[in-house]
């Protein structure tokens, strides 16, 4: 009771603080928030975090919104009420960060009961997570694999995941997001663990692995999962307030920036760090204006998320260049010559760009003169060294300039281009018609190519020129070179094959058995290359068009260190990269705030630095970074365990954008108890170079709790969150594969971590597999395993090299929705029995009379089932009096398309019918439990000795509860 009333008094101090601050005027060095009209201050405030979440959504009006749209909730409404969600658990701030996790009971919402706000006390058990008949496909398949799989989308919204809010609820009124029925998005906004658990996401775009963590390192190995989080240092966070154009205030002793949960003494104008307890002075500026009611925006609660923009340093404008292969056929070129000219439009007038082309020879263009058209050549067989680059193309003296600006105990200068420089670097707005005119003229490599030879391709020798151009050019201001490659590299340093056609590109078994001799100096050209890139904050795209193998492989160090994107398509008219180059340079929106309106997305330059509480360390970093060199000792808060990017707390990303997300790796270095209400700090702070040239800073701070108890699994269990964690398994075991370990090393260890795991949380009588049951947090988990296990991040066969790394630098970058779609695809089913519903990823799946849609996040089918095919080929729905059938055949088809043009890079588009040749890939995809050896029920015979999800499951039930 003592406790209850001193939150309810502070809340009302805060309340009153901010209703008070409204009355200010803000100035320059302070900014206050308006206080959320929908808050009422005369209610007395809940006292723990599930009273929260209640308590909220009676504020949010979250019940009456569902029962008012009963079979479909509008998205604006829908984002409106995570808006309110967020604003009012701010508010509470003080109550959810201390008791967030501790005082959560495992109640969860009874979905299929009329009234949204009936819960069931019991505990669900995996099966009972089932779909029932609405969801499922009949009850006669009820004693399949359905049995045992949870559907995707029912689960993740069931257990309160959320998976349709962590869009913002855009894609609500859409079936593949939301799946369908209106019950399951009841399940959701009235689900408390989807506020408290969910909601971090959209206010910082963090996502961890265990939203409560073990207080000692003895318990975090007992956890078998890792402990970590999935960051967007980019992500769009709805009402996080424009950049304030000032600096941050850093702690003297840590270097943490100012954050709301800093204690501040107003009388003595100090601020105490929650990292190192140090006691800081305000600056005076500060000093002479913050007070209780007039706080700088760092200090406003709902701010834990702030951009600022440095005022003493400014880089310029973004450069690209634009390396083309010449060596591809006419028709490639065109189409190719054809998307780089529709893309100078949408740069921006004063980005500064650049032209190289190569195929026997590397050709440097000068833009800057316009009178005749003019190149300096090198040769394709020879490999040059940066200071031979800055002496043949006369740039020797501007990179001197560099030099002298970057001296140490001299007052940093702006940026200075030399007129060297200018005659290859220059604005849109200065070369953009003799760029045009040099792309109108450029023609296919004139060397001649025998019948039995392959194109003399100097890739590697033109990457490292344009390494060299932007280094004496524009070394560490945001850069990126992007490659256009139409086929492998075949002379020069970064050659993966001979001319010879008879020799055959290197495959995955050639790798393994050490027969593939010219990939190891390849990797070694390539990986200096990423090392010079990262260190001048240049980044790498690589556009690979062929039906061939380009070197991709060999290439992706560049790509993965710097953060750039890999686009792998059939040719350079193929729309996946057409629309994907088109969407590289999107905007803002005009909806954004004047500082980013018209700007590209893309950001430059960029770094990462972990800062946290004294209790755990930083283990490592997975992603599109490289570990960024200090000098001096290493922080005190990095770990001696490494996993992935190690030894460090810093990294660079290079080019990031609102999609790239990076997963971060903590361990725990505390080996006694704490104390109850303990709460542990992290705190991530992104430096970039903003599209308008200007730097930024982005810091998030995150508080959340500790389970002191070593003993009590349960509350452990109950901020486990099964989709961070399966990405975050996912990339360690990517990571490992790229490292060269073996696959069933690999497959092995996944298996025992999910063994484990199942053994510590499931609930299970000692050697009693039919006992065994899984609480919803952990429900859908051995799914995601199982579909990572036969996915192509693990399992190479029937795939190239370059494809295998393409697929594996695509999960290492993006957000969490999509990589779980790349590990488990969606598929849903349309059929005449009533509106599109998730179906399972089953064989069983597959009749006739349905429509399938798959998203795999690398392509998208539609697959007709064999009446529906018939029908379609008979031309029925081009009779009116079948309007329903033809709206049958578009459905999916338009919701194909919204899947399409949300995404990057752009999808491929597969249309196909039952048992013809592209129907591969749906099959492919799907859980065998219907094969050739056991042809029982219903749906598609797999061939396939794979095991299916039930004998999975099996194994895993009979091994975790063994004693």
């Amino acid at each position: 009771m003592q406790r209850q009333q001193e939150m309810n008094t502070q809340e009302q101090e805060q309340r009153t603080l901010r209703t008070a601050a409204n009355e200010q005027t803000p100035n320059v060095e302070t900014h206050v928030e308006p206080e959320p009209a929908a808050l009422n201050d005369g209610v007395t405030g809940p006292s723990c975090a599930q009273d929260v979440a209640a308590y909220c959504q009676t504020e949010a009006n979250v019940l009456a919104l569902l029962h008012e749209a009963p079979d479909l909730v509008e998205p604006r409404r829908i984002v409106e009420a995570v808006r309110k969600m967020h604003l009012c658990m701010v508010t509470h701030a003080d109550v959810l960060s201390v008791d967030c996790v501790n005082t959560l009971s495992a109640t969860t919402v009874d979905t299929t009961t009329a009234d949204a706000t009936t819960v069931d006390a019991a505990t669900p058990t995996i099966t009972a997570s089932v779909p029932t008949k609405k969801m499922a496909l009949d009850d006669d398949a009820a004693d399949d694999d359905s049995s045992m799989e949870i559907n995707i989308y029912y689960s993740r919204h069931h257990n309160g995941a959320g998976h349709a809010l962590r869009s913002g609820g855009a894609l609500a009124a859409n079936h593949i997001q939301t799946g369908g029925p209106s019950s399951v998005m009841t399940g959701v906004l009235s689900h408390p663990l989807t506020w408290v658990f969910v909601l971090p996401f959209f206010l910082d775009g963090v996502r961890f692995s265990w939203n409560s963590w073990p207080c000692t390192k003895l318990e975090q190995t007992r956890c078998v999962m890792p402990t970590g989080c999935l960051y967007q240092p980019l992500k769009p966070i709805d009402g996080m307030p424009p950049a304030v154009e000032y600096d941050p205030i850093h702690c003297k002793a840590c270097s943490a920036v100012l954050n709301p949960y800093c204690q501040v003494d107003f009388v003595s104008k100090l601020w105490v760090c929650p990292f190192c307890v140090t006691r800081n002075h305000f600056p005076p500026h500060y000093a002479e204006n913050i007070t209780q009611e007039n706080l700088p925006a760092e200090l406003i609660p709902q701010y834990t998320t702030l951009e600022y923009e440095l005022q003493n340093r400014q880089a310029g404008p973004p450069v690209f260049v634009f390396c083309i292969d010449t060596c591809v056929p006419e028709e490639e070129l065109e189409e190719l010559k054809d998307s780089i000219q529709q893309t100078l439009n949408q740069l921006p007038p004063d980005a500064l760009i650049g032209l190289v082309t190569f195929g026997t020879m590397v050709h440097v263009h000068e833009l800057g003169f316009p009178e005749v058209p003019k190149s300096h050549v090198f040769r394709g067989n020879k490999d040059f060294t940066a200071q031979q680059v800055f002496d043949m193309l006369g740039l020797a003296a501007a990179r001197k300039q560099q030099q002298q600006q970057q001296t140490p105990g001299q007052p940093q200068q702006p940026q200075q281009q030399v007129s060297n420089s200018a005659r290859f670097l220059l604005p849109v707005f200065e070369c953009g018609f003799t760029l045009e005119s040099i792309l109108e003229d450029l023609q296919r490599d004139p060397w001649p190519v025998a019948a039995d030879q392959r194109p003399q391709r100097c890739t590697g020798v033109a990457m490292s020129v344009c390494v060299g151009l932007l280094e004496a050019t524009f070394r560490g201001q945001g850069a990126r070179i992007m490659m256009f490659v139409g086929g492998p590299p075949t002379v020069g340093p970064g050659a993966i094959v001979s001319r010879d056609r008879k020799e055959d590109i290197r495959s995955h078994t050639d790798l393994q058995k050490d027969k593939a001799p010219l990939t190891k100096k390849a990797l070694v050209h390539y990986n200096d290359l990423a090392a010079r890139c990262v260190a001048s904050s240049h980044v790498v795209d690589i556009f690979a068009c062929s039906l061939d193998q380009s070197g991709v492989m060999e290439m992706a160090a560049c790509v993965q260190k710097t953060g750039g994107v890999i686009v792998l398509a059939d040719s350079f008219g193929q729309s996946v990269f057409r629309e994907s180059f088109r969407r590289m340079f999107s905007k803002f929106s005009d909806e954004a705030a004047d500082c980013d309106k018209d700007q590209l997305t893309m950001a430059f330059a960029a770094s990462v630095e972990v800062l946290t509480s004294r209790e755990f360390k930083v283990a490592g970093a997975i992603g599109p970074c490289a570990p960024l060199k200090r000098q001096g000792a290493a922080p005190k808060n990095v770990s001696e365990v490494e996993i992935g990017v190690g030894g460090t707390n810093a990294w660079s990303m290079g080019g990031i954008d609102p999609n790239t997300t990076v997963a971060i790796y903590f361990d725990i270095s505390n080996q006694t108890p704490l104390a109850p209400g303990k709460a542990r700090y992290i705190q991530l702070i992104t430096r970039y170079q903003h599209a308008s040239g200007r730097y930024r800073t982005r810091v998030t701070t995150i508080c959340g709790p500790w389970t002191v108890d070593p003993n009590d699994t349960a509350t452990l269990g109950r901020g486990f969150d099964q989709e961070a964690s399966a990405v975050l398994l996912a990339r360690i075991a990517v990571h490992r594969s790229e490292q060269g370990e073996e696959q069933l090393d690999i497959m092995r260890w996944i298996d025992r971590s999910l063994i484990r795991l199942a053994a510590r949380f499931a609930d299970y009588r000692k050697d009693d597999p039919s006992s065994f049951r899984l609480s919803p947090e952990f429900a859908i988990f051995p799914q995601f395993m199982f579909h990572l296990r036969r996915s192509q991040f693990l399992t190479v066969f029937g795939y190239s090299p370059d494809e295998s790394s393409y697929y594996r630098h695509c999960l290492l970058r993006e957000s969490t929705t999509n990589s779980l779609v790349m590990i488990q695809p969606s598929l849903l089913s349309y059929s005449f029995n009533g509106p599109p519903v998730p179906a399972l990823l089953d064989a069983a799946s597959v009749r006739s009379d349905t429509i399938l849609l798959l998203d795999s996040f690398f392509y998208v089918v539609v697959f007709h089932g064999d009446t529906i095919a018939a029908w379609r080929d008979q031309k029925f729905h081009e009779d009116p009096s079948h309007e329903n059938f033809k709206n049958l055949l578009e459905a999916p088809q338009a919701d194909a398309q919204l899947i399409m043009d949300s995404r990057f890079p752009v999808p491929r588009y597969v249309v196909c019918d039952q048992h013809k040749s592209q129907s591969r890939f749906l099959m492919a995809k799907l859980n065998p439990s219907v094969t050739h050896n056991s042809m029982d029920g219903q749906g598609e015979v797999i061939f396939t000795d794979d095991v299916s999800l039930k004998v999975f499951m099996e194994h895993l039930m009979n091994l975790s509860v063994k004693s």
